[in-house]
């Protein structure tokens, strides 16, 4: 029979697993308590870092409906919860780990999907969200100017046209002249 602390535990984790858009999971050993106060001060805008017991997260992931995490879960483990913008988050999560390298990054979750490390990196290699939109926009607003070039090109052929057999004959009625 579960203990009322570790149940309520196991029912805390399940709702950040639910409420946030990723978790990443990263290992700490090595890490002072200093270091680990700028991390989560470094991540205060996007995430919540939280050291976790590896059985009670377990089974919060799998009361959450995620799979994928049994694997990752083995020595000391701590999740960034992510409740902002994720690339944000992964971006500081790599920055702190290349300055601490006591900061090792397991995997994660994100959208219900399983992440590796890599894909984690691969995440923090994205650019912004704004940055990204920015870019689309460009590459419409390039496709309007296209369009919208096509559509005037046989008219203003057209008019060039008129106005070169204007002066064709207008040069003509001159020389007959």
């Amino acid at each position: 029979m579960a203990r009322p602390d570790k149940a309520a535990a196991v029912a805390e984790l399940t709702d950040l697993f639910r409420e946030s858009n990723a978790a990443v999971l990263t290992e700490y050993r090595g890490l002072t308590v200093a270091q680990l106060k700028k991390l989560r001060k470094a991540l205060s805008g996007n995430a919540t870092y939280s050291v976790v017991k590896n059985t009670l997260t377990a089974i919060a992931a799998k009361d959450a409906g995620l799979e994928g995490l049994d694997d990752v879960l083995a020595g000391p483990s701590a999740i960034a919860f992510v409740s902002g913008d994720p690339v944000e988050a992964a971006k500081g999560l790599r920055d702190f780990a290349q300055a601490n390298p006591a900061l090792v990054i397991k995997g994660g979750v994100l959208d219900g999907r399983p992440l590796t490390a890599a894909d984690v990196t691969k995440l923090a290699d994205l650019e912004s969200r704004e940055v990204l939109l920015a870019k689309a926009a460009n590459v419409f607003k390039a496709s309007l100017f296209q369009a919208a070039y096509l559509f005037t090109a046989p008219a203003a052929q057209a008019a060039r046209t008129v106005d070169a057999l204007r002066l064709k004959l207008e040069e003509s009625a001159e020389v007959a002249a």
